[in-house]
């Protein structure tokens, strides 16, 4: 064999390489999209668990509050029956402008603001917020790397042969981001 079919060789040798260890960073950056949108379901199942207790302790007093109680109800299941992230993101930005309000009202009840059940769940629900904000950071993140190795040469090259699609970023909305802020001690 002559000095060119060596070359030639080896420079398929180099390119076979490059597109297996450019496919398998693809596929590990995807792979991490999905575990990090894993993580944040897992954190809004568990505020959505805990919804059915705050929505009962609450209307134990507020009576006429009613309205808002079933607004909560209806963004959950909204959020239940979403299948993309955008759809998600949109119930999860509502239903926590919603929750906001539940504590808002919870000020014009003083035994509910001095119920110990109310005062549990609102702890929980405290630290379930700082933990969906943490998921979706996490989340945001590695939709950036992947989505920044979609779009960079000459990886995207292999992406659209191989059918990569850019993932969606889990956007605030502007019911969320007008978040009414709750006083963290009643």
């Amino acid at each position: 064999m002559s000095m060119g079919g060596y070359i030639g060789i080896g420079i398929c040798v180099i390119v076979l390489l490059w597109i297996i260890v450019t496919y398998n960073r693809l596929v590990e950056r995807r792979n991490r999209v999905r575990n990090s949108w894993s993580q944040v379901d897992i954190v809004l199942k568990n505020r959505f668990d805990l919804i059915p207790n705050l929505i009962e302790t609450v209307s134990g007093y507020t009576g006429y509050e009613r309205e808002t109680l079933s607004q909560i109800t209806e963004m959950r299941t909204k959020y239940a029956s979403a299948s993309s992230v955008a759809d998600k993101a949109s119930a999860s930005g509502e239903l926590s402008a919603a929750l906001g309000r539940v504590m808002m009202v919870a000020e014009g009840y003083p035994d509910l603001k001095a119920s110990a059940n109310f005062l549990y769940l609102k702890e929980q629900l405290t630290e379930i917020e700082d933990k969906i904000r943490y998921a979706r950071q996490f989340y945001n993140d590695a939709v950036e790397v992947f989505n920044t190795a979609l779009a960079v040469f000459p990886s995207n090259l292999l992406a659209g042969m191989f059918g990569f699609r850019e993932e969606a970023f889990f956007r605030m909305d502007e019911a969320e981001k007008a978040l009414p802020k709750v006083p963290s001690k009643f």
